[in-house]
């Protein structure tokens, strides 16, 4: 059964993501607040904004640029 959200992202009800697919608090924000559809969208933004800034995941720094990057793109459109 689909959890039904209300996306901040879309600005609308949509199903929500079967499990936390992030850590922590901002984990928890992402899966009571962005949708599996909107998720997907961030997803796909990572990999282009991984590879045009040449970020490396293995780095703390490099990731927390990529979670600035996902606050921005999912709460703030």
């Amino acid at each position: 059964m689909n959890r039904i959200i209300f996306c901040m992202f879309l600005k609308k009800k949509s199903a929500g993501q079967d499990f936390q697919s992030y850590p922590g608090e901002l984990g928890k924000k992402i899966y009571n607040h962005i949708s599996k559809k909107a998720w997907k969208k961030w997803l796909e933004k990572q990999t282009v904004l991984i590879n045009e800034k040449h970020l490396n995941m293995l780095i703390l720094e490099d990731r927390k640029k990529l979670e600035k990057y996902m606050k921005i793109f999912l709460f703030k459109k």
